[in-house]
């Protein structure tokens, strides 16, 4: 491949691409993902992960518990008594219920990473337009490679939770002040609960604070308050701030409480749009030159409680690409519009946004924090 990064905006050319790197695996696969569904594509999946075997290949495959457990119980027998690995992030227990794994990884070789927001489900099958959950992947190679395959095996180390304290990743802090050549590398960021080696806000933050320009697509949004002051402050000192967030969802309760901050910014003058086209499940941040792409949404759960990763890169070229990416989804968007947005929505709407925003920004953090402080 003559370029280190391709882009795949369908559901379709993702499980494509997914297929054919795994067709073409020698030594090792490893993925990871929060759902699984049996059917469409992760049947072929499944299939070609066996094939791999088969042909003396070493396969690993890490699902969280609660986001995979409608497989049936014996979907992966073939697969483990051909002698690979499958794990469980996190058996359900309630008092560990809120930690779920929602990184979403495949590596081959340590040669071919691809990361997104891409579940293994036929509801991201299709173009994100006419049908189909609107999501985005990107396949990358070089060092970063092998830190997603490092990571992936810590994560599969502590799958089960054998122990009373929480998993820590344990990852030394983005490598972006490396370089090659004159440019940074991709860094592999991560977050986890309670903030344990959150790589990922400390380099967001930084970038957000110096940006002239910053796109923001996130299925879930629900930022924390520094966030929302730093675009807010960005919007006041002349930068460009422009979000896409979800007008079709489905976590309804998500889109009220994301909309109950939608009045601060839009005052501010941060462009909001809402994705209308189908569900929207996107992540990606553009701040100038630094793309970041991934599982993690811009909420409360990615940002405090899950187990996420993003890739930030720091490439003219590619964010170029994520712009024009972003201005791809806007003829399927309605743009909020500041002056009648608080006479769109009636009393009982508003009451229901308060309520959500209560929920998913303190109560589920709240309820997570407790299980941590009994973790630690």
């Amino acid at each position: 491949m003559s370029t280190p990064f391709q882009w795949y905006q369908t559901g379709d050319a993702f499980y494509r691409a997914l297929l054919s790197e795994i067709g073409k695996a020698q030594e090792s696969v490893f993925l990871e993902t929060y759902i699984f569904d049996a059917g469409y594509p992760g049947d072929d999946i499944h299939d070609a992960l066996l094939t791999a075997l088969r042909r003396g290949v070493r396969v690993k495959v890490l699902l969280d518990a609660f986001g995979s457990m409608d497989l049936p119980a014996n979907y992966w027998t073939a697969v483990t008594t051909a002698g690979g690995e499958v794990a469980f992030f996190n058996p359900l227990s309630y008092s560990r219920f809120a930690f779920r794994n929602h990184r979403k990884l495949l590596v081959c070789d340590n040669k071919a990473g691809f990361v997104s927001g891409f579940n293994i489900s036929a509801s991201e099958t299709g173009d994100g337009v006419t049908h189909g959950w609107r999501d985005l992947g990107l396949r990358l190679n070089g060092p970063v490679v092998r830190d997603l395959a490092a990571s992936f095996e810590r994560m599969f180390h502590v799958a089960q939770f054998r122990h009373r304290h929480l998993p820590r990743l344990r990852l030394r802090r983005p490598r972006f002040l490396h370089r090659n050549n004159g440019k940074p590398l991709p860094s592999l960021l991560a977050s986890g609960p309670g903030d344990l080696d959150n790589t990922i806000k400390f380099t967001l933050l930084r970038d957000l604070q110096h940006a002239s320009s910053i796109r923001i697509i996130s299925a879930y949004f629900l930022p924390t308050r520094r966030i929302r002051n730093l675009l807010i402050r960005a919007v006041h000192h002349g930068r460009d701030v422009q979000i896409i967030t979800a007008g079709k969802t489905d976590v309804a309760m998500s889109r009220y409480a994301g909309r109950a901050l939608y009045s601060r910014l839009l005052k501010a003058g941060v462009s909001i749009y809402e994705y209308q086209a189908q569900i929207l499940h996107t992540k990606l941040i553009i701040a100038d030159n630094a793309v970041y792409i991934g599982s993690a949404n811009l909420d409360t759960r990615s940002l405090k409680i899950n187990y996420e990763l993003l890739i930030r890169i720091d490439d003219g070229h590619l964010a170029q690409e994520a712009r024009e990416i972003f201005r791809d989804y806007l003829p399927h968007c309605q743009k909020i519009n500041p002056s009648t947005w608080a006479q769109a929505r009636g009393y009982w709407e508003k009451l229901i946004e308060r309520f959500s925003h209560f929920i998913f920004a303190r109560l589920d953090f709240l309820l997570a924090n407790r299980q941590i402080s009994k973790m630690r």
